[in-house]
């Protein structure tokens, strides 16, 4: 299993500028994916990010599977015009919190940012098979507010 880098690591410095240049390509361009576009904002010929670096793939997924409790998420503020970041509660129907105080103009930017923020937060071994347990719901999910 491939562990999560430290931000500090030659291998998370790679994946990082990887991760910008694609936010970058993709900008214009609805919603968020990891890959570079030929011209920016034209997603007609596509490239790189998680179709080539294997290692950026695998902890964007395992950053993906993890339970939604304290996941850094994008809020759009003001319709196509404002996003910031927020933190889900994990409780269904406690509303996110903002971490920062930081408006973006656009929905990609906060995308790498949180990239970024993941990587320092998680330990190495977060998202590991053992970490998973089966089934959805469980009683100690919180999909109920006590």
């Amino acid at each position: 299993m491939i562990p999560i880098p430290r931000s500090d690591t030659d291998d998370a410095k790679r994946m990082i500028e990887e991760h910008k240049e694609c936010t970058e390509s993709m900008k214009g361009v609805a919603g968020s994916t990891i890959l570079k576009c030929a011209t920016p904002g034209d997603t007609t010929v596509v490239s790189g990010g998680i179709h080539e670096d294997f290692q950026l793939n695998r902890v964007l997924l395992r950053m993906r599977a993890l339970p939604a409790k304290g996941k850094l998420v994008v809020i759009c503020t003001k319709v196509e015009k404002e996003w910031r970041i927020a933190r889900l509660s994990g409780i269904r129907g406690v509303p996110p919190e903002f971490v920062t105080d930081k408006v973006y103009d656009n929905e990609q930017d906060p995308q790498h940012d949180i990239f970024v923020m993941r990587l320092d937060e998680m330990a190495e071994t977060d998202g590991f098979p053992e970490h998973f347990r089966e089934g959805w719901k469980r009683r100690d999910d919180a999909w109920t507010v006590t």
